[in-house]
């Protein structure tokens, strides 16, 4: 039982840092959340093209 609550005791050093981020801090967070995303759109716009072009091919392939 004392290995499950190993660490609880001690106090939470992290809950007594700073709250929040810098101004500069934040804006590069944005701006990596914002390449995050348009990497992950473009993933998926790749993706549905070439999921489309498999599904034509396969299709003219029936015929």
């Amino acid at each position: 039982m004392p290995m499950l609550t190993h660490g609880f005791e001690q106090p939470l050093h992290w809950a007594q840092r700073q709250r929040g981020f810098s101004k500069m801090r934040r804006a590069r967070l944005e701006r990596l959340a914002l390449h995050a995303l348009t990497v992950l759109s473009m993933g998926s716009v790749l993706t549905a093209l070439i999921a489309l072009r498999a599904a034509i091919y396969f299709w003219h392939l029936g015929d």
